[in-house]
């Protein structure tokens, strides 16, 4: 097992869930995702993850190094394809998109990364990405071709839930999107939760700390946001965001 992934199960147990930030160097100025790396700790993040759907700024291995700078907590990249890999993070979630039947996300792009992260010493951690529908078409699923779960198939997102812990994968992601309009619907997190004995991350669409704890209640290990920091909406609200995901303990505000 892992060292990040240990840290991460160890943040889980000690806190009644986790709280992970995602960063987007596309979408946020330098400025404001350095900031936000700083103030993690203090806030109560678990763990930043730093990726993006499409890279348009071509700055990613730059801005992994930094965020890693300025942070204590564990970086973890999150790839939108084999070229966002670097030696700078400390681990990297090896996902495989397996909501949908497109082979360049199932294991294409997982083939060609592999010799990338060995040499980079990552720690891979093998996780079974699924897509949620959300509303409308989010970038994730413009880019990957795919079509999302249906929202109201909460059966169908815990077979594959069960499948992927049975090829051996360690966490499961139900992604939402994106600025999603709906975020993960509650009723599939405990099917899901239920289903499996692995980690469950949950994305996408949460916008207060209220649908942050009702994901936590429901099973989710840990819960996941970024476009809604991109705003800028202040460092009290991203304590009362990571207070929610950890019931087990009080986060000043």
């Amino acid at each position: 097992m892992g060292q990040v992934y240990q840290t991460l199960l160890d943040a889980r147990d000690h806190r009644g869930g986790g709280f992970l930030l995602l960063i987007d160097p596309d979408r946020s100025r330098e400025s404001d995702y350095i900031a936000l790396a700083e103030a993690a700790v203090d806030c109560g993040v678990d763990a930043l993850l730093v990726g993006t759907s499409f890279m348009m700024a071509g700055h990613f291995a730059s801005a992994v190094e930094e965020i890693k700078s300025r942070t204590t907590i564990p970086v973890i990249i999150f790839p939108g394809s084999y070229s966002q890999i670097t030696s700078s993070a400390d681990a990297i979630l090896y996902t495989s998109l397996i909501s949908g039947r497109n082979p360049q996300y199932l294991i294409d792009e997982q083939v060609r990364g592999a010799p990338f992260i060995k040499a980079a010493g990552l720690e891979a951690v093998p996780t079974g990405y699924m897509l949620i529908e959300s509303g409308p078409l989010t970038s994730v699923q413009y880019i990957s071709n795919t079509l999302p779960i249906p929202r109201n198939k909460p059966d169908i997102a815990s077979a594959h839930a069960l499948a992927a812990q049975y090829l051996g994968m360690k966490l499961v992601y139900l992604e939402a999107g994106s600025g999603a309009r709906e975020p993960v619907p509650v009723e599939m997190i405990q099917a899901v939760a239920s289903t499996i004995d692995i980690p469950l991350l949950v994305g996408g669409g949460l916008r207060s700390s209220r649908d942050c704890a009702e994901r936590i209640e429901a099973g989710a290990a840990f819960v996941v946001m970024g476009t809604r920091m991109e705003s800028g909406p202040g460092l009290s609200y991203l304590r009362e965001l990571t207070a929610a995901a950890h019931p087990r303990e009080t986060i000043r505000v």
